[in-house]
């Protein structure tokens, strides 16, 4: 009996191990595929460049980068920036919380790897950082093969330097965003601006941004990707019948009213509902909306490609869609 039992253990043992190698070993062939594209991306330090450089630099240094020096300042402007208190105290706190450029090159890599796959025909990006006053409107820039990184809007949350910036503007001014926001301005390249004017077309507009996002960066979270903590990914999963619901009732989808795109499309600290739930509420819930909106269509219809489904007119997809929350 001791050696029955003995071998039943050793048999259920050696099972486990093999499920534990398959799960390991088994991937998904498209990511394997991806991962083998190569990608020739070239990193440049301008803020570091422009932060060393003396009078005798200016001429060459203009002549590599005169997108970032407008004609119409001379260099002694530029030689009193280098000299700010601002620009030094920027370049001080880069060179403390990023060292090195690791942390941006492990997601820009990938990234433009997935970016190939789906859209063969892009570039591989010229990337160049620098510093641009904590404009976080303007935390990266992707036009063509140049991509424009603002360092000093990526942080950290927590940054004495973000002091008095709105928490849910300051929340994703963090590295871990930082792949999302270069993937929507990817997709501010390739998705179509809505031709209607209608809250269904913005709702389908960001919603085709963000399942780029789905697609493009399939290993981050969705919080990440439209900038929702956890209590507000719960939120919206607990109320999407709610939501919609409203949306319906109220004949939303058709207005064209500016007020609705700030009420629902814009970021905010919540989304306005004019109830008594609104605090709780995210904002842009729009966006989310139509999210859920385009990957309801995805799920009925796989055999679309990215590069198609963000070009079909928001009403046709919308009506493709059939979507229906049920919870």
């Amino acid at each position: 009996m001791k050696v029955q039992k003995r071998s039943f253990l050793s048999i259920l043992i050696l099972f486990g191990c093999f499920i534990a190698f398959f799960a390991c070993t088994s991937t998904n062939p498209i990511e394997e595929k991806i991962a083998k594209i190569p990608v020739d991306v070239k990193f440049e330090r301008f803020d570091v460049k422009f932060f060393n450089a003396t009078p005798a630099d200016f001429y060459s240094l203009k002549k590599e980068y005169p997108y970032l020096f407008p004609t119409q300042f001379s260099d002694s402007i530029w030689l009193k920036r280098q000299c700010d208190s601002l620009q030094v105290l920027l370049q001080n706190e880069i060179s403390q919380v990023f060292p090195t450029l690791a942390p941006f090159e492990s997601q820009i890599r990938p990234l433009f790897q997935h970016i190939k796959y789906y859209f063969p025909r892009e570039n591989d990006p010229r990337v160049v950082f620098l510093t641009n006053n904590v404009d976080y409107q303007n935390k990266t820039i992707h036009t063509d093969s140049l991509v424009l990184i603002s360092l000093d809007t990526f942080l950290g949350e927590k940054n004495k330097l973000y002091e008095g910036i709105p928490q849910y503007i300051v929340r994703d001014m963090d590295i871990a965003y930082f792949g999302a926001h270069l993937a929507d301005e990817f997709a501010l390249t390739v998705v179509p601006v809505p031709t209607d004017r209608t809250l269904l077309g913005q709702m389908v507009y960001y919603g085709k941004k963000l399942y780029l996002k789905d697609v493009l960066l399939p290993n981050e979270t969705d919080g990440i990707k439209i900038s929702y903590n956890a209590r507000e990914m719960q939120w919206v999963a607990d109320n999407e019948r709610f939501i919609w619901q409203y949306f319906i009732e109220n004949e939303l989808l058709y207005k064209t009213q500016a007020t609705y795109f700030q009420r629902f499309m814009e970021p905010s600290p919540f989304s306005k509902f004019y109830l008594e739930i609104d605090n709780e509420s995210p904002g842009k819930i729009g966006q989310w909306l139509g999210w859920q909106i385009v990957r309801a269509y995805t799920k009925k219809h796989p055999e679309k490609s990215p590069q198609e489904i963000i070009k079909i007119p928001a009403m046709e997809l919308f009506t493709a869609s059939n979507y229906k929350p049920v919870k």
